[in-house]
């Protein structure tokens, strides 16, 4: 099996944040198009890993139309993404024993890229501790990243220790930008992780997806 393959990869959706900026509520939830926000996002990252997996807290049946296993933070009080990156990371670990690393992604980022699991997977072949970072357009996306399972106890000693800025944890370990190009829809730039944070950057979202439809 080659290093950083499909089946050595858990993909982890974070949708454990508290979505102030939107209102609260479950932003992965928010429509978009025929479907969700959510929907867009598993159907882009589904075939490029072996398992995908739901970071979220609270009662899990609210995604239970989704099929997908539900894992809440193993840290307490909603601590920032690196707490659902860890949560991935322990699911892999006793669910998915050929996994090596976990790919996380945002709810809230419906454009990712097709070939996003393999170019990161390729960009850290050679480092089994660093953490592939995607980019785009000079901007690192620190929640879209391949973790070494092998990392989650220095994770979570971090977490517990009151560490919460993802960069400064993955500079640890050594933190790999990968540089992914803008699409185009419409004849306008679209960013592959722009990210809808709020009800505005939600219409926009749509708009771009209204774009996309030939």
């Amino acid at each position: 099996m080659a290093t950083g393959s499909k089946e050595q990869i858990v993909g982890v959706v974070l949708a454990g944040g508290l979505s102030r900026r939107m209102g609260g509520g479950d932003k992965g939830l928010a429509a978009l198009g025929a479907a969700t926000m959510i929907d867009s996002v598993i159907a882009r990252i589904g075939p490029q890993v072996s398992r995908l997996v739901l970071n979220a807290n609270g009662d899990p049946a609210r995604f239970g139309r989704l099929g997908l296993p539900v894992v809440a933070d193993t840290v307490e009080g909603f601590v920032g993404p690196l707490a659902g990156v860890l949560a991935g990371l322990r699911w892999a670990h006793d669910k998915a024993p050929t996994a090596r690393h976990v790919l996380s992604v945002s709810s809230d980022a419906p454009f990712l890229p097709a070939d996003l699991a393999c170019r990161l997977a390729g960009a850290v072949r050679e480092q089994p501790t660093a953490i592939a970072i995607a980019r785009s357009g000079g901007e690192l996306h620190p929640v879209i990243g391949l973790w070494p399972v092998a990392l989650a106890d220095d994770l979570e000693a971090a977490l517990r220790s009151g560490l919460r800025k993802v960069l400064a944890w993955t500079d640890r370990h050594g933190t790999v930008p990968v540089d992914f190009a803008f699409s185009e829809a419409g004849g306008e730039p679209v960013d592959p992780f722009f990210n809808a944070n709020t009800p505005g950057e939600l219409d926009e979202a749509r708009r771009l997806l209204a774009l996309m439809r030939p």
